[in-house]
C-alpha cells in the first residue's frame, strides 16, 4: 500500500525558510516521479515543484522559481522542498504526490497523495 507522509510544515514569517518531508514507502521510490502541490483557501491545487524519477529532471510554477527546491534522498525513501524567501501568498496545505510524470506534471493528476501539512506564512 503506497503511503506519503509530509512534515515540517508550520508558521513562518515572510522572507523566512521551511523545509518540507515526505516520507515514501509500499513502492519502488526511485521508479516514480515525486512532486509538490499546494492548495490555498479557495483556490484550485496547483503543482509547485516535481522531480523526475531519473533525477535529470525537475519542474517549478513560475510563482516559485529559484525560491523553491525540490530534491530526493533514495536510501530514506524521502523527497523534500525547500522553500527560502517565503512569501504570505505561499501560505497553503502543501501536499506530496508520487506517479509517473505524465501523470503528474502533464496532467496534474497523480494518484498517490499525502495528507498535507500546513504553511503559514505572515506579513
Amino acid at each position: 500500500q503506497v503511503q506519503l507522509v509530509e512534515s515540517g510544515g508550520g508558521l513562518v514569517q515572510a522572507g523566512g525558510s521551511l523545509r518540507l518531508s515526505c516520507a515514501a514507502a509500499g513502492f519502488t521510490f526511485s521508479s516514480y516521479s515525486m512532486a509538490w502541490f499546494r492548495q490555498a483557501p479557495g483556490k484550485e491545487r496547483e503543482i509547485v515543484a516535481a522531480e523526475r524519477w531519473s533525477n535529470t529532471v525537475t519542474y517549478y510554477a513560475d510563482s516559485v522559481k529559484g525560491r523553491f527546491t525540490i530534491s530526493r534522498d533514495s536510501a530514506k525513501n524521502t523527497v523534500y522542498l525547500q522553500m527560502n524567501r517565503l512569501k504570505p501568498e505561499d501560505t497553503a496545505v502543501y501536499y506530496c504526490a508520487a506517479d509517473s510524470w505524465e501523470r503528474t506534471v502533464v496532467r496534474g493528476q497523480p494518484r498517490y497523495w499525502g495528507q498535507g501539512t500546513q504553511v503559514t506564512v505572515s506579513s
